[in-house]
């Protein structure tokens, strides 16, 4: 029986999506008829054994003129080609053997029939299934299937969530997920900042409906309002912090930065992931800014982006540029340092690099060496 089951439930994973009940009651008929192994610890995953008198075939002899078979295309646009390889039957029994006892034409196979109507493969169910294997039982399995691929846009980004959050399909559809995805979307997110949010914050849908609430209302404490651009930001930040923490995080900013109430509270509206910044971070970044380059609290506080680029690839070696530049009299102009910052990569070494490839042949080089952390000798001013 458990054969029998096995061979059904691989060829739900995996025949053509043309599959229906009436070839299901063809392989039922077929698997019955197959003889058994005799021996007993043969595992679940090996292949059923030849019937007496059969020759496995064999493939065509090579030839010169013969030509590999084209690599297969993803059998569902949903699945991405770089996505890992689906889970064999034999891995998804061995998350729930309870899909052995699960009775085929009643639970199994409307499922998968009704999921690939969703538009899946079998290789996105067979992931979903070994994912959640016992939500795959359930009843209103392909219902909330139906709810959150158009929310998350895609298959991929709704896997995306359940690889994070795998009790996901387990949720109250109508008392839990949707109540928070109506008030998200009151809050003036769409619902691509809604599944942008979810794929880090997974709570954020899964939550008591008041628990959500109340991330908002921290979220508007800090001065970032409903219908800010910048919520999304706001809630992924306070998400995992009590109101305590908070608290403690801004009084730390007020402290370290020298910033007022008034000051804080811009800073955060403009940069909320400055909450999720660790204390040595923050306090390494005010020391340059503020004693190196020479900036002012307000300064910084307006422009709390700053503190967000990494140290050793932007913030310090592009200083040194622009330091190495005006002692050396080849900077036309005074550049504001935010605007040194802000440009990419490729705009900043155009700008600030390739003019002066004739007065300062090392500059790239030393340039490059800086942002690897070290100072070169052409960067060490007295």
């Amino acid at each position: 029986m458990l054969r029998l089951r096995e061979c059904v439930l691989s060829r739900l994973l995996s025949s053509p999506p043309t599959y229906a009940i009436s070839p299901l009651r063809r392989l039922l008929s077929a698997a019955a008829s197959a003889p058994i192994s005799p021996n007993p610890s043969r595992s679940i995953s090996s292949p059923p054994a030849a019937s007496p008198g059969h020759k496995p075939s064999r493939p065509p002899p090579s030839s010169p003129t013969s030509r590999p078979p084209p690599n297969p295309t993803p059998s569902s646009p949903s699945s991405p080609a770089s996505a890992s390889p689906a889970p064999t039957p034999a891995a998804v029994v061995a998350k729930d053997p309870r899909l052995l006892c699960a009775k085929v034409d009643k639970t199994l196979a409307p499922k998968v029939i009704g999921l690939i109507g969703l538009g899946l493969s079998r290789p996105d169910i067979a992931r979903i299934v070994s994912l959640t294997p016992d939500c795959f039982r359930s009843r209103n399995i392909v219902c909330k299937l139906h709810y959150f691929l158009p929310l998350f846009g895609s298959f991929h980004s709704f896997l995306r969530l359940l690889k994070r959050s795998s009790r996901l399909l387990s949720f109250n559809l109508d008392k839990v997920v949707k109540p928070n995805a109506a008030f998200l979307r009151e809050c003036g997110l769409g619902d691509c900042d809604i599944a942008k949010l979810c794929i880090f914050v997974p709570r954020m849908l899964t939550s008591n409906p008041e628990r959500v609430r109340a991330m908002v209302a921290c979220a508007e404490r800090l001065g970032v309002p409903r219908g800010s651009g910048m919520l999304r930001q706001a809630l992924q930040a306070v998400a995992f912090l009590s109101e305590e923490k908070i608290a403690g995080k801004v009084e730390y900013l007020k402290n370290t930065f020298r910033w007022s109430d008034a000051q804080v509270s811009i800073a955060v509206c403009k940069a909320p992931n400055l909450l999720t910044k660790s204390k040595e971070s923050l306090k390494r970044r005010s020391e340059f800014l503020f004693f190196e380059v020479g900036l002012e609290p307000a300064y910084v506080a307006h422009r709390p982006v700053l503190l967000s680029y990494s140290m050793e690839g932007r913030l310090r070696p592009r200083y040194y540029v622009i330091k190495f530049l005006k002692a050396n009299g080849l900077l036309g102009q005074y550049r504001d340092y935010y605007s040194i910052v802000m440009p990419s990569e490729k705009i900043f070494v155009e700008k600030f690099i390739c003019p002066h490839k004739e007065a300062a042949p090392l500059l790239a080089e030393d340039y490059a060496t800086a942002c690897k952390g070290e100072v070169p000798t052409n960067f060490r001013f007295t």
